[in-house]
């Protein structure tokens, strides 16, 4: 793009770049040639300064404020000879500055170093894209490979106890459909971002991680558990924490174990702080365990045990409606009824 409101100097520059086989466009006025740019972006644009309305310091700022065109070299060319307009020309983003009147092999030798250097740039940037995409795509596989792995761990620990088999799954759904409803209103609005919503969803499976050590006898009795036997039972949250803990801290940067610690070591803990293993309460539960213990105790309420029969939804939502404020975060239950609809047909769909 030759921009220039003399039309000698035009029809000169014309002559000789299309005579080293350039596509060129020329425009004697700086302001439809920038309305042109836009449509078409050049590969390059030598640029007089001095012109009627829009000059051609405007035109060069308003081309680089545009993020489509501020990497397209600008060549000025120019009858303006002071440092002061060379100086201003480079500030606002021109690769280069020839005086007229030119020599046409200076014009061209110029050109054509430009336009090579532009190009190489370009070839950098599609390099450093497509590094980018693999890099994306690489980490995304690592991630799904460790998700796997993670995953097929807590179904090991579901299988012990579990009738339906499909218990870790429905807590990820109403985890995340929980998260997703304290992010729209109320109090943890701001604290429940997308990456709180991505981190609970994949580290609730982990919830009951722990149970993998408990014994049969305790784990799978159908019968009420004595004191002894419960306070073996309760260890589950400690010891799957304390696992996981081993693995953070060879990976101390990795939220998402951070996460699933929180979750395994305070999804029984209580509201009013008689829960276990440590009696916090109140918002000293993390939120992630907040959230996942009332989608627990619904899922085991909704599911067969080895000790009773599943409950009506009715009935398990009147208990947990029951344990607001006593057992359960107030909000996070507000937001269980809000979505009560969702849970139940999940529970039907995958029980």
């Amino acid at each position: 793009m030759i921009v220039d409101d003399t039309p000698a100097n035009l029809r000169l520059l014309e002559t000789m770049l299309q005579e080293k086989n350039y596509r060129v466009l020329l425009f004697p006025r700086a302001d439809i040639a920038l309305k042109a740019a836009k449509k078409n972006p050049p590969d390059l644009v030598l640029l007089d300064i001095t012109m009627p309305g829009m000059d051609g310091f405007q035109f060069c700022a308003s081309l680089k404020a545009d993020s489509r065109l501020c990497s397209t070299p600008v060549i000025f060319l120019s009858g303006l000879n002071e440092p002061a307009d060379k100086v201003k020309a480079f500030s606002l983003g021109g690769v280069d500055y020839i005086t007229k009147p030119f020599q046409l092999e200076e014009v061209h030798a110029r050109v054509e170093t430009h336009l090579n250097l532009r190009r190489l740039q370009m070839e950098v940037e599609s390099h450093n894209r497509n590094l980018e995409s693999q890099v994306e795509a690489y980490a995304k596989e690592i991630i799904a490979s460790q998700m796997a792995t993670i995953f097929a761990l807590a179904k090991l620990a579901e299988s012990r106890d579990d009738n339906t088999g499909k218990h870790v799954e429905r807590v990820q759904i109403y985890c995340r459909l929980l998260a997703q409803r304290l992010a729209e209103k109320g109090p943890y609005r701001g604290e429940v971002t997308p990456e709180f919503i991505n981190n609970i969803t994949f580290a609730s499976p982990l919830h009951d991680i722990g149970k993998v050590a408990i014994v049969d006898r305790v784990l799978l009795k159908p019968d009420k558990l004595t004191a002894e036997e419960f306070k073996i039972m309760q260890t589950h949250t400690v010891i799957g924490a304390q696992t996981l803990a081993t693995a953070l801290a060879k990976y101390p940067q990795n939220e998402f174990l951070r996460t699933g610690i929180a979750i395994a070591q305070s999804h029984h803990e209580w509201w009013d702080g008689t829960g276990y293993p440590d009696g916090i309460k109140g918002r000293e539960i993390p939120l992630h365990a907040r959230i996942t213990a009332v989608a627990d105790v619904y899922d085991a309420l909704r599911s067969n045990r080895c000790y009773r029969l599943s409950l009506p939804h009715e009935e398990v939502r009147a208990m947990i409606l029951e344990g607001s404020g006593t057992q359960f975060d107030p909000d996070v239950v507000a937001a269980f009824i809000e979505s009560e609809d969702e849970f139940f047909a999940i529970s039907c769909e995958l029980g």
